[in-house]
């Protein structure tokens, strides 16, 4: 036995290299899949919250063996148990460094069984991260003359899959689903890209600076996904709004930045795009640095600079399987809506954001 033990993890030593070395672009994949119930006292009632997604949904943390606990699908799911006074089971079907299209038929469709379970009442996804960050790296190593070209796919593969997976969602989940939300994108490494680029503009013939070039095309993501949410019936969860406008009025306009800088119903792609690369530009900020006042904030993005913070433990989620547990709430009621450290976290804030769409009832 010991002899068979040791020879699977030689085995896995290679697998583990190579996730070591990519795991800051995430160019590998590795599922990670977790099921927790928030255990209510005095209830035995449960539901299920289901979320597909890539390592921002598996609340990916740098290793292959774990993951957050707390990530945003299960923040929702303690505030659901809160608002329905019942068990909620957090069904996260995960995988870290997935693009698009790897979600969608790997994930959605290849696991819809989850979400056709007639206890689920809310299902969730976000995806396109991976598709953004590998376009981003390919741009950034090229030198001559800049092609974007790999920027344009990624918008075009994340409108592919997204509104295919709202489809599918759509035609699949179980009938009593309440509510099915999308999560749009942060920005990370807002701040390390704030330089030159080593290829030069075809028109200019010269370099550009790389934050400037890849906001417009994070914008058309942003916008098409919750553009599509609108057209088909979904919720969008602006997670670009929640992580890069502080929660104060910066720049005197009367409005709060993260407010602000929200997605609005039914407006067009250009006016969003505008707004955010220009009209409210000044009010984007880090969310390494989140200002939830004037002269307060918190660090919502780990080490890497591209996954969010989060509060708590970690479970087994990864190489050798995910975990299914359970545990009380820590927390059991909520003022305003709002758990104490809603805005702390970059998990807490997103987890936050996605229940402000939930249903008062099951």
């Amino acid at each position: 036995m010991k002899t068979s033990v040791v020879g699977a993890m030689r085995a896995l030593l290679p697998t583990l290299a190579l996730l070591a070395a990519g795991s800051q672009a995430m160019a590998s994949t590795l599922n990670q899949n977790v099921s927790w119930t928030i255990d209510r006292a005095g209830t035995s009632t449960k539901y299920r919250v289901v979320a597909y997604g890539d390592s921002i949904y598996a609340g990916y943390n740098g290793s292959v063996l774990n993951a957050a606990k707390y990530a945003a699908p299960t923040v929702d799911a303690e505030y659901l148990s809160a608002l329905w006074n019942a068990d909620i089971e957090s069904v996260r079907r995960t995988k870290s460094g997935a693009v698009a299209s790897d979600v969608y038929n790997n994930k959605i469709v290849a696991e819809k069984s989850y979400m056709q379970a007639t206890s689920t009442r809310v299902v969730t996804f976000e995806m396109c991260g991976n598709d953004g960050l590998q376009a981003r790296s390919a741009f950034k190593s090229q030198t001559g003359t800049c092609d974007y070209s790999g920027m344009n796919t990624a918008i075009s593969n994340c409108k592919t899959y997204v509104a295919a997976a709202m489809d599918y969602i759509n035609a699949n989940a179980y009938s009593g689903v309440k509510v099915k939300i999308i999560s749009n994108l942060h920005y990370p490494g807002y701040d390390a890209d704030n330089t030159q680029s080593s290829c030069k503009d075809a028109s200019t013939g010269a370099t550009v600076n790389m934050r400037n070039t890849f906001l417009p095309y994070m914008a058309k993501m942003n916008y098409w996904m919750c553009e599509y949410a609108r057209q088909k019936g979904f919720q969008c969860t602006d997670n670009f709004a929640q992580f890069m406008g502080a929660d104060y009025d910066s720049n005197g306009d009367g409005i709060i930045d993260s407010d602000g800088l929200r997605y609005v119903s039914g407006e067009s792609e250009s006016s969003y795009v505008t707004r955010i690369t220009t009209t409210l530009k000044s009010t984007i900020r880090d969310a390494n640095t989140h200002f939830v006042s004037a002269s307060s904030s918190y660090d919502y993005i780990q080490s890497d600079d591209t996954h969010p913070t989060y509060n708590g433990s970690t479970v087994t989620a990864g190489l050798f399987g995910g975990t299914t547990g359970s545990g009380a709430p820590r927390y059991t009621s909520f003022t305003n809506g709002k758990n104490p450290i809603w805005n702390q976290y970059g998990h807490e804030r997103m987890g936050w954001a996605v229940s402000t769409s939930n249903p008062s009832a099951p």
